[in-house]
């Protein structure tokens, strides 16, 4: 876990707020995204007005909304008090990256959210590399990052994060008129299914990411030339010929399941 942290860094100083989603439609979208049910316990983050703690009860399932403006808890506490009332609605009062390191969700659930541009790499790793990890993550981020995660031809230190994990899938763009106040760019609803650690039974996770680290590290030199700074250059050159890899090859052209095989490669 230690390893992915690292790639993260928390943003205090930043001054970027959160766009309230204004739009029933996308909230739908996201929820459904999350293929969320009456089955499901769910943690909202930021749940600001409430327009998508809405759909997530409306599709019967058992909420936890953390929110940290005290504004937004008191309208949440009026317009869900019902929901509060019969306990299909649990709201905390708290910064989530400050519960997440006091709380630990015992149950299989599932994450759905509209958050912060500038927290949005801190959260997607602090919830796949949880002990509990959740089933499913369903968020509504900068447009340009769903893309590099699950779009791009390119791979990323960011991508190769997330794919490790999960599957990420780019639902749709959201434009920035569905918000209040508009963002200057658009968003998009990013979803990652299938969250577990399955990719890290043949190969360990801190080894995996010392060696992602390192093959971007020069982006402008070749995947062999930055692994050769510290790793065994016939253990390398071995692997290139054995799966027929380009002399020339860059890091960001490497698909996940190649660098799962270098990392198990170097490993041995």
């Amino acid at each position: 876990m230690k390893t992915m942290k690292k790639l993260f860094t928390r943003n205090t100083g930043a001054k970027l707020g959160q766009h309230l989603l204004t739009s029933a439609y996308i909230a739908r979208d996201v929820v459904a995204a999350a293929q969320v049910t009456s089955r499901d316990t769910v943690l909202e983050i930021g749940p600001g007005k409430g327009m998508l703690t809405n759909e997530l009860l409306e599709a019967g399932a058992y909420v936890v909304a953390v929110e940290k403006d005290s504004e937004m808890v008191a309208h949440l506490q009026t317009r869900f008090s019902t929901q509060l009332k019969n306990k299909q609605l649990v709201l905390v009062e708290e910064d989530v990256r400050d519960y997440m390191m006091r709380n630990s969700f015992s149950a299989p659930y599932k994450v759905v959210a509209n958050i912060p541009y500038y927290i949005t790499g801190e959260l997607i790793r602090t919830f796949l590399t949880a002990e509990n990890q959740p089933s499913a993550i369903s968020l509504l981020v900068q447009k340009e990052v769903a893309d590099r995660i699950a779009r791009s031809k390119k791979e990323s230190i960011l991508s190769l994060s997330v794919k490790v994990f999960g599957e990420p899938r780019y639902i749709k763009t959201v434009r920035a008129g569905s918000f209040n106040p508009p963002p200057k760019v658009d968003s998009a609803i990013l979803a990652i299914d299938h969250v577990s650690r399955n990719s890290f039974t043949a190969v360990s996770e801190e080894v995996f990411f010392a060696v992602v680290r390192q093959g971007f590290s020069q982006k402008r030199k070749t995947l062999l030339g930055n692994l050769k700074k510290v790793y065994k250059k016939e253990v390398l050159e071995d692997f290139w010929t054995t799966h027929a890899l380009e002399k020339n090859i860059r890091a960001e052209d490497v698909p996940l399941s190649v660098w799962l095989l270098l990392t198990q490669t170097i490993e041995t």
